[in-house]
């Protein structure tokens, strides 16, 4: 079997066994001699060399994307028939540090220590003596309430973190339980009240097209900050807008947005409330390999692949 590997994935010889393993590049077609493939890895591909792929590479029998969602892959014409796994797994630890730097970042207010230093000015709004606890604002994760929407893989690798610092974590799924000792429940409206901070970790889907929305955002308190990791869909950035000129929310922190790369034009950048970072969080596919040959050697052995997507 032949395997193709895009060049922006870090993989020694030795990394894969059992298959021909052919190395081309995410931005240009796989050269001719090489669309005999039957599995391609996917990871950072410009859209149009997914598309020339999905068009010209007709016996291909698996597609290992390593992004958390595959969305490129996915809208790129693979034939219905070919099974498209994704990296689901490979970005829990990145996600849930950068999660908690975001976290970190709100609480201790370094959005405003950064404009501050570029004014060459003192930022004593945040210096000096401050308060104990959030009664005032968030200022500390300690006893703060955090709510992880979207409690998978990655909310369960960013919830100890949080622990670890003082805060108390409940998650938000589809249905109701205990997960490793955390509450998750099935109703993100009953808990957005009691929020200091509502992590985001939602994927693009119609279901959550715009899930934070006006109505939902009204529900949180005016000190509370929202801090989005999962897909800049999920919310409505005009309605968080509307809400934080209005002193109706306190912050938010993007990793994400509607539109990426956020156009040079877009309010975002020049709310003071807001930290943007470009998309970061991930990035990093950790334990690519032992994924690519799990997922080979199940389908060399007719067993079932590991992040299978619905199509």
């Amino acid at each position: 079997m032949k395997i193709l590997v895009p060049d922006t994935v870090p993989l020694d010889d030795a990394a894969i066994s059992g298959a021909t393993v052919v190395v081309y590049s995410a931005t240009e077609p796989v050269p001719e001699e090489h669309t005999d493939a039957e599995a391609l890895v996917a990871w950072g591909n410009s859209a149009d060399q997914l598309r020339d792929a999905a068009g010209r590479l007709t016996g291909l029998r698996w597609v290992q994307d390593l992004a958390a969602g595959p969305g490129a892959t996915l809208s790129a014409g693979f034939a219905a028939d070919v099974p498209i796994t994704s990296g689901r797994s490979l970005h829990d630890a990145t996600v849930a540090e950068h999660t908690l730097a975001l976290a970190l970042a709100a609480a201790r207010h370094l959005h405003l220590a950064v404009r501050a230093q570029i004014g060459h000015r003192w930022a004593r709004e945040i210096g000096g003596l401050q308060p104990l606890d959030n009664s005032r604002g968030l200022t500390t994760l300690r006893d703060a309430r955090v709510v992880v929407w979207g409690f998978g893989s990655i909310g369960k690798t960013v919830a100890p973190l949080l622990r670890a610092l003082g805060a108390e974590v409940v998650g938000v799924a589809r249905s109701a339980r205990t997960v490793d000792g955390y509450q998750v429940v099935d109703d993100v409206d009953a808990v957005l009240p009691t929020a200091d901070i509502l992590i985001m970790i939602l994927p693009t889907a119609p279901s959550t097209d715009k899930a934070l929305d006006a109505r939902r955002l009204a529900l949180l308190p005016p000190a509370a900050w929202v801090v989005n990791v999962g897909r800049g869909s999920t919310v409505d950035e005009q309605a968080l807008l509307e809400a934080l000129r209005g002193g109706r929310l306190a912050g938010a922190a993007l990793d994400v947005t509607a539109t990426e790369p956020l156009p040079a034009d877009s309010p975002l950048w020049d709310e003071p409330r807001i930290i943007i970072t470009p998309h970061a969080a991930g990035g990093r596919p950790l334990g690519a390999a032992a994924l690519i040959q799990q997922n080979l050697d199940a389908l060399q052995a007719g067993e079932p692949l590991t992040n299978l997507v619905e199509r």
